[in-house]
């Protein structure tokens, strides 16, 4: 086992388990054997005094058999209303489950736009760390019912990575119907080779991952790597393993080599910037040149009018904006203190040079460090 892995199992105190649409459903509905196995296995790791968040998959699954459809409806409001059914049914399953053990469980259904907003995403914190306080387990889902695309996560790996994120949770563990991430898909492929770590993420591992997803869920593996991607370079290790596999939380923890563990960067992402970096969707893009890169990713250096050579966009002050390498590579995203048209004006010139130029300075930075995160390298 790898020193990471391990240590990783042994220090953790808070965890979000994601359990996907395959683990969760049957051709005849909910897998209750599923729901009861993992409900027990959650109650173990509470006992022994670690915290755990549920992201759960599966309402879906569950509407469309309570329907009778023979597959997802292709149409939103279906989608919603099949979801709003299924949700009802999950829920409750859970509760009894849990009950077993005399724990509660609280639903939560969130949409992206409630983790974009600043107050709502630190209502959404307080909230769960009231129910973690009260031992409490919280089920999260997507808010399907409500959801159109402007606002939709897309899938419960995005969803359970931001959760993770938003909570400071030591790990990740993705349940899937499969062992973990493999070379080629283990399905259809008798020469595939699961991949136990990943300590970087390349374009060849999202390769392997390709994207298939399963015929009741909407991320495939594909959606994991995504996420693993979002949490590693925040500083949050993520495994995938097998939701089936009798036990793997258990095991997991007793420092079983299941799965496949994405090693995380050694310096974690501030809670703050966490949320600047996976949780705001960027209004335009600043271009960069090499100067202005290295001086914000090697010198930890704030942005400045003088680095950047062009600006694609029409934004005001305190957006949201992705910051970009000559070539177009993504370096981070950070809340601009100038609107587009301002830095249209200033770019290239030195901070002094500022007020010179439109007749006042409020900031010395274009981005000051503190409102940048990055996420690329150069």
């Amino acid at each position: 086992m790898s020193p990471d892995r391990k240590n990783c199992f042994n220090k953790a105190r808070r965890v979000v388990v994601k359990i996907g649409s395959n683990v969760l459903t049957e051709d005849n509905g909910l897998n209750l054997k599923a729901v009861r196995s993992i409900s027990r296995q959650i109650c173990r790791l509470i006992q022994s005094g670690i915290e755990v968040i549920v992201v759960s998959s599966g309402a879906m699954a569950s509407g469309v058999r309570k329907v009778g459809l023979a597959k997802r409806p292709a149409e939103i409001p279906q989608r919603q209303a099949v979801s709003a059914i299924g949700q009802a049914g999950l829920i409750h399953e859970y509760e009894k489950a849990f009950a077993r053990y005399n724990k509660k469980v609280a639903q939560i259904l969130l949409t992206s736009e409630d983790l974009a907003n600043r107050q709502r995403y630190l209502n959404a914190r307080n909230t769960l760390n009231t129910l973690l306080s009260w031992q409490i387990v919280p089920i999260i889902n997507e808010n399907d019912t409500v959801r159109v695309e402007e606002i939709q996560f897309g899938d419960n790996d995005t969803l359970a990575a931001m959760i993770t994120l938003l909570m400071d949770v030591d790990i990740l563990i993705n349940l899937t119907d499969i062992d973990g991430l493999y070379t080629k898909d283990p399905r259809t492929c008798t020469d595939a080779e699961m991949i136990p770590v990943v300590t970087t993420i390349e374009k060849r591992i999202e390769k392997f991952a390709g994207d298939i997803p399963g015929a009741l869920g909407t991320g495939g593996m594909l959606s994991k790597i995504k996420a693993a991607k979002k949490l590693t370079r925040a500083g949050v290790p993520m495994v995938i393993a097998n939701g089936m596999q009798p036990d793997i939380l258990i095991k997991l923890f007793k420092g079983g080599q299941f799965g496949t563990f994405f090693v995380a960067k050694k310096e974690k992402l501030a809670s703050r910037k966490c949320w600047i970096a996976f949780n705001l969707k960027p209004k335009g893009t600043i271009v960069i040149d090499s100067g202005a890169a290295n001086a914000i990713l090697k010198r930890g250096k704030s942005l400045l009018a003088s680095g950047i050579t062009a600006v694609d966009g029409e934004f005001f002050v305190g957006a949201p904006i992705e910051f970009v390498s000559h070539n177009h590579h993504t370096l981070g995203i950070g809340l601009v203190n100038y609107s587009a048209a301002d830095i249209r004006k200033i770019m290239g010139l030195k901070s002094n040079q500022i007020e010179g130029c439109l007749g006042y300075k409020p900031f010395d930075e274009v981005v000051h460090r503190d409102n940048l995160a990055i996420t690329g390298d150069l």
